[in-house]
C-alpha cells in the first residue's frame, strides 16, 4: 500500500479506494452455522478452521511475504505462533480498516448493499441468540434485575409512605405515633379517610384491638386541621400506590427466593436468597462469583472501606455483604469476624458447585451450613479473652514477664542427693532468655 496524507480522503469515493487497495482473495461461507462459528472464534480472539485454511491457502502455499494487518493483539499472536505469518497490530491501522469496511461492497464484487446488509444483521441475530442460548441454564441476569428492581422498591415505598405519614399528619397527626408499620398506616388511612367517621370505621384484624380504641380516642381529641375533599382524594390515591407497591414486593421476594433456589441452591441455604442474589448483583454473573476467591467474597461490597483502610494503613473491613447473613447476624461481637472468614470459604465452595455443577440440590450447601453452625458454637462456648494482660502501649498490649526467681531452680539439693546416691549428677541445662 503507498504512502497516503489522510485515509479518510482516499477511501471517499469507490474510485479513489479501488486505486488504493485492491482484493486478494475472498473467501464465502457455506452456511450461515459456518459464519457464526468464524465470527464467534474471532470475538474470543481464536483463530477458527476456516480462517486457517484460508490463511495457508492464500499467504502460506504462495509465499507471500508481506505483512498481515490484525486488528487484534491476542488473534495476532495466535497466527504467528501456527502459520508463522509476519503480523502488523497498532492503533494507526484502525483506519485503514474503518475505511475499507465503508467501501467493502465497492471493493469485492458482485456484492450489493442490500445483500451485505442482511448478511450482517442475520449474523448480529445469530450471535445474540447463541449468546443467550449458551447462559440459558444459568439465568443469573434474572436474578441481578430482581434484585437491583426489589432494592429500588424499598426506597420508593419508603419515600411514598414517608410522603404520606407526612401529608395526612396535618389532618389526623396522632395517627402516626399509635400505628408505627407503613403499610399497616396505609391501609388504615385508606379506611378511616376523614377522621370523623373514624368511630364507624371497622378495622377487623388489620391491628389489634387496644390500638384501635387508642385511634378511636385520638381521632376526638385530634388537633389536626380539616382538609378538602380534592385533598382527601389525593391522599387515598397516594395510599393504594403504597398498598400495590407492597403487594408487587412481596410477589418479587417470592419470585426472587424461587429463582435463587433454582440457580444457586448451595449458596441460598448458606447465606439467603436476599444476600446471594446482592452477592451475584455485586459480582456481575454467577461464573464471576465463582471465580473470585474467599477472600474477596468476604469483603465484597466494602471496596470502598478496604481501599480507605489500605491508604490510611487501619485495619481492614472483616466483611461486606455478608454482614447481612443471618449467621454472621446471630454471631457475637467477639466471633463475627472469624465465622465471616469461615463463611466467605464454604460460600466460594458452594458457588463454584451452583455454577459448574449438575446438580440442583443443597447438599453441599447443607453440609456447610451445619459445620458452620457447629464452629459458631464452639467459637461462642471456647473462646477466652487473651493471656496477654500487661500494659496496653497504642493498640498491642505488651504482655507480662514474670522475673527471674533463683530460689526456684534448687539446684544444689539435686546435686547433694545424687553425690550420697553415687549417681552421676545430670548437667545443667543451659538456661535461654
Amino acid at each position: 500500500m503507498k504512502q497516503v496524507e489522510s485515509l479518510a480522503e482516499e477511501f471517499s469515493t469507490a474510485d479513489r479506494a479501488n486505486k488504493l487497495v485492491k482484493l486478494q482473495a475472498f473467501h464465502k461461507f457455506a452456511d450461515s452455522k459456518a459464519a457464526l462459528k468464524a465470527a464467534l472464534a474471532c470475538v474470543k480472539s481464536k483463530m477458527s478452521k476456516s480462517l486457517k485454511g484460508f490463511l495457508r491457502t492464500n499467504i502460506v502455499n504462495q509465499s507471500i511475504e508481506d505483512s498481515l494487518i490484525v486488528c487484534d493483539k491476542k488473534l495476532r499472536g495466535a497466527i504467528e505462533e501456527k502459520l508463522g505469518i509476519s503480523c502488523l497490530y497498532s492503533s494507526k491501522y484502525i483506519e485503514l480498516i474503518r475505511g475499507i469496511r465503508s467501501q467493502l461492497e465497492n471493493l469485492v464484487s458482485g456484492l450489493t448493499s442490500q445483500e451485505l446488509q442482511a448478511m450482517s444483521l442475520g449474523l448480529a441475530h445469530s450471535m445474540s441468540r447463541y449468546t443467550l442460548k449458551f447462559s440459558a441454564d444459568k439465568v443469573d441476569i434474572m436474578v441481578v434485575q430482581a434484585v437491583s428492581l426489589l432494592d429500588d422498591i424499598d426506597k420508593e415505598l419508603n419515600n411514598y409512605a414517608m410522603r404520606l405519614k407526612e401529608w395526612y399528619s396535618w389532618h389526623f397527626p396522632e395517627l402516626s405515633r399509635i400505628v408505627s408499620d407503613n403499610i399497616v398506616y396505609a391501609k388504615c388511612v385508606k379506611l378511616i379517610g376523614e377522621k370523623l367517621h373514624t368511630p364507624d370505621v371497622v378495622f377487623g384484624d388489620l391491628i389489634p384491638e387496644e390500638l384501635q380504641a387508642e385511634v378511636r380516642e385520638a381521632a376526638e381529641l385530634s388537633m389536626g386541621t380539616e382538609m378538602t375533599t380534592d385533598d382527601l382524594d389525593h391522599i387515598l390515591y397516594l395510599c393504594d400506590q403504597v398498598i400495590a407497591l407492597a403487594e408487587y414486593r412481596v410477589s418479587l421476594a417470592e419470585y426472587l427466593k424461587n429463582r435463587m433456589t433454582a440457580i444457586a441452591p448451595n449458596l441460598t441455604v448458606l447465606v439467603g436468597e436476599l444476600v446471594g442474589a446482592r452477592l451475584i448483583a455485586h459480582a456481575g454473573s454467577l461464573v464471576n462469583l465463582a471465580k473470585h476467591p474467599s477472600s474477596t467474597v468476604q469483603i465484597l461490597g466494602a471496596e470502598k472501606a478496604l481501599f480507605r483502610a489500605m491508604r490510611m494503613k487501619s485495619d481492614t473491613p472483616k466483611y461486606g455483604l455478608l454482614y447481612h447473613a443471618s449467621m454472621v447476624g446471630q454471631a457475637s461481637t467477639k466471633v463475627k469476624g472469624k465465622i465471616s472468614r469461615s463463611l466467605a470459604a464454604k460460600c466460594s465452595l458452594s458457588v463454584r458447585v451452583d455454577a459448574l455443577g449438575d446438580q440442583t440440590e443443597a447438599t453441599v450447601g447443607l453440609q456447610y451450613k451445619d459445620s458452620l453452625e457447629a464452629r459458631m458454637r464452639y467459637l461462642e462456648t471456647n473462646l477466652t479473652p487473651s493471656a496477654f494482660s500487661g500494659q496496653r502501649v497504642g493498640k498491642y498490649v505488651k504482655p507480662r514477664v514474670s522475673e527471674y526467681n533463683p530460689a526456684a531452680d534448687q539446684t544444689e539439693g539435686v546435686e547433694k542427693r545424687h553425690s550420697e546416691g553415687g549417681e552421676e549428677a545430670p548437667k545443667k541445662r543451659p538456661r535461654t532468655s
